[in-house]
This record gives structure tokens, sequence and C-alpha cells, in this order.
């Protein structure tokens, strides 16, 4: 497993006046009537989810290995300073010192209140083994004051591109001194066609830096939706599948005289499934025992650190039949809830393997160049019905016995002065299929 970085950035205090104002101004930029983390979730992929890349158009790409954060540019519209922040799924703010982002028009004026969504990620040169802390963004809830969240993903991860990426990356090329303030490197993450998952396994994941957690298939024709969202996708090897629970140990006693724990012993690890707050408090009931060996406990023990009431990831042992640690989970708030869990068991138990992904590949790529070129051939709006030719007016017509045009009833003379429309040159028919970044 891949080190998870440190979120970076000064801590806002919890409850604070600040926070509070910040949590107030996310939920207004993002339309939402609650101040929760605003960043959606995706769900397991099962069999069942092949049928859903058949009929709808979906982007795959690799999903990294790293921490969850939303980006919030804040800026003052009077003063146009320009804050910035790192939201992480507790939901916690953290203020980032360094950073400018320049407006897409005008890289003199600041970019406007903007929320990107993204994942940091510990980039190692293999050659050097130097390490890059990195900024992978792949949507956007809010660019350049601009609420985008109920557009489909092509539309959203235009704007990405082009008003919150290139203006930024052309600044750091025209002026390479000002990213060494800056506590991160920023980059887009690159997506394909669900069908060219064959590209993201044989040439994405090799090139990798960091490390790699399966793939994430979103629905290029949904709009963004936080918190759990069924069009987005999560897909890992059945035999890969984790779930987040809380660690509890349990130890056995002293002896049978003594009532008191022996700390000195190897204890139960109970795996306790998160069931929502009650009171404001998170709620966990019993699931089930994670196997540690002899040697393992050994080596957490020397680590010195709290191993008690921790989220932890673990993943099925088919061969042993148990739960097996995988690593400490601290970027998570609390454990998966109970309804998500059951559909990762059911995804365990109903997993999809690589080689079936590899092999629907051109039955998805049949139905998606299907469904567009019927979208071509659609017939468009039926044209507005012809002007009915001059009906010849009464004698006692003075316009008619003049020899004038016939004037129509209640309406003034008019001429034409222009001539029929000319064919768009970008028409759906000869256009090109992006305009700016954007898919039309």
């Amino acid at each position: 497993m891949s080190r998870v970085p440190d979120i970076p950035g000064a801590l806002i205090p919890q409850r604070s006046e600040h926070e509070r104002w910040l949590k107030q101004t996310v939920a207004r930029l993002c339309q939402l009537e609650h101040e929760r983390f605003p960043g959606s979730q995706p769900v397991s992929f099962g069999m069942q989810d092949l049928q859903k890349l058949d009929t709808q158009d979906y982007w795959v790409c690799e999903k990294s290995d790293g921490v969850r954060v939303l980006l919030f540019i804040y800026t003052d519209l009077e003063t146009n300073e320009q804050m910035v922040f790192l939201i992480d799924r507790h939901n916690t703010y953290r203020k980032l010192d360094g950073f400018y982002f320049p407006h897409y028009d005008d890289p003199r004026r600041p970019l406007r209140s903007t929320i990107v969504d993204g994942e940091l990620v510990i980039d190692v040169d293999p050659r050097t083994r130097q390490e890059t802390l990195r900024y992978l963004a792949f949507d956007c809830l809010v660019v350049d004051n601009q609420n985008v969240m109920a557009r489909p993903l092509d539309k959203r991860y235009g704007r990405l591109q082009m008003w919150f990426y290139e203006p930024y990356a052309k600044m750091l090329r025209d002026h390479p001194q000002v990213a060494m303030n800056h506590p991160f490197h920023i980059k887009v993450k690159q997506v394909k066609l669900s069908y060219h998952v064959d590209d993201v396994f044989n040439i994405d994941l090799p090139a990798l830096q960091h490390g790699n957690d399966g793939l994430i298939y979103t629905c290029a024709e949904t709009p963004y939706i936080p918190g759990t969202d069924n069009n987005i996708l999560k897909w890992k090897p059945p035999s890969e599948n984790s779930i987040d629970f809380k660690l509890v140990l349990r130890f056995p006693p002293a002896s049978n005289r003594s009532p008191d724990p022996d700390f000195f012993a190897k204890p139960i690890s109970e795996l306790h499934v998160y069931c929502g707050d009650e009171r404001g408090s998170p709620r966990y009931e019993f699931y089930d025992v994670m196997q540690v060996e002899d040697d393992e406990w050994e080596n957490l023990k020397r680590s010195g650190e709290q191993l008690d009431e921790r989220i932890v990831e673990v993943h099925w042992d088919p061969a042993k039949e148990h739960w097996r640690m995988m690593r400490f989970r601290d970027d998570k708030p609390a454990g998966n809830y109970k309804t998500v869990v059951e559909n990762i068991i059911k995804s365990i138990a109903d997993g999809v393997e690589k080689e079936q992904l590899l092999a629907r590949s051109a039955s998805i790529r049949n139905a998606w160049k299907a469904r567009h070129s019927e979208q071509q051939q659609r017939p468009g709006p039926p044209p507005p019905p012809a002007a009915k030719p001059p009906q010849p007016q009464s004698n006692h017509s003075s316009h008619a016995l003049n020899g004038h045009a016939p004037r129509r009833p209640n309406g003034p003379e008019t001429e034409p002065r222009y001539g029929p429309l000319a064919q768009s040159p970008w028409s759906k028919v000869t256009g090109p299929e992006m305009i700016a970044g954007m898919y039309r």
C-alpha cells in the first residue's frame, strides 16, 4: 500500500466563526440546504453495473490511492482578495498560502470563487525516488462563481480545463518562479471513454508514480450529486475490495482471579460497522473479527501508535476465510455505513474481474456508437409553417386597384430586406466535436 499524504495547510479551528462562515459560503455556492461535506461518493462496481456501461455514456480513469479533498478558492468581489482552502471528508478546512489562480479572460484579475474536486497523492520519481505532493483534479462544482453541478460531466470537465487549469498552467509557464511558493503541484486527471478501459490498464496504470486503488467509472450524462452517487462506480478486482470499519481491541483478562485486562497479550480485533449518528455522536455495532497474526501484532505494538478506536481498512481473504488488515484510514471521519458494507459484500461475492471488463469493451463501444448515431440521425424540430400566399383582394381594395401588394389586416406594411439564413459553421453536422474545451 502507498503512503497516504498528510493534508497541508493551517487548520481552521472547528466550531469557530471563521469555519461557520466558510461552511455557509460553500453551501451557498453549491446551492445546498446543509453544510455537510458537499463531495460525491462512489458505489462499488458489481456485475449488474455492466449493463449501465452498455446503456449510458461513462468515462473511466484510474482511482488514485491518496486523500480526497476539495480545493476551495474564495475571492472577495469588492477587494479581489483571493483565499484558498482544502476541505477534507471530515468537513474540516485548512487554509493554504502561496496560491494565486488567474481569471481565464484576464490574468491580471483573480479567478472568482471556485470549488474543485480531486485527490492528493504522493508521486515518487522511479529514478531519483524524490517525492512530489500533487493534487489531481477530476471534477468541479463551482467555477468563477458559477454553479455547474447541474451540468453533465463533459461540460464540467471542459470548465475545469479551460477556466480553472489552463490559465493557472499558463501563469506557471510564464512565471515558473511562482510555483516555488505552492504547497503542492496541480494537474487535471486524464480520462477515457469507457470502452477504452484497456488503455487505462495497459498505458495509464504502468506510467503512474503513485499508488492505484482500482478504476472509477463516472456517468458523463448526469449532474454532480453530493453524497452517495449511484452513477459513480468504483471498480476493484473482487479479491481487493476493501471495507472501512472501526477497530475495537478486546484484551483477555490477566488471570482467572483478576478481571483486569492483560495489555501484554494479543487481543481480539473486533470490526465494528458504522450505523449513523445518534445525538451527534457516531454509533457502531459489532460486525466481525479481523485476523491478526502474532508477528503482525508485534509489529503493531512496536509502532508505538494508538491502535484502538481507529478506522481500519480491511479486505477478505477467500483462501483463509477471514478479514485481513490493509492500513489505518485516519483521513476518513467514520467507517463505511452499514448499507455500504452490505453493497461491498455483494460486490465481493458478485464482483467483476479485469478480464470480464476487457471482454465487455467491444459491446460497450458498439452500444455507444449506436446511441450517438441514432442521436445524429434523429430529426430536429419541425420547421415553422410556410407563409400562406396572399389571397386576392376585393375589387373595392384601393391597394389592389392601384397595383400594390395586398396589406395584412391590422399589421404594418413591410418588405423583406434579407435572404435566407446561412448554415452555421458550428452546427452539429459540420462543426467540431469540442469548442473551447467543452463537448457540444
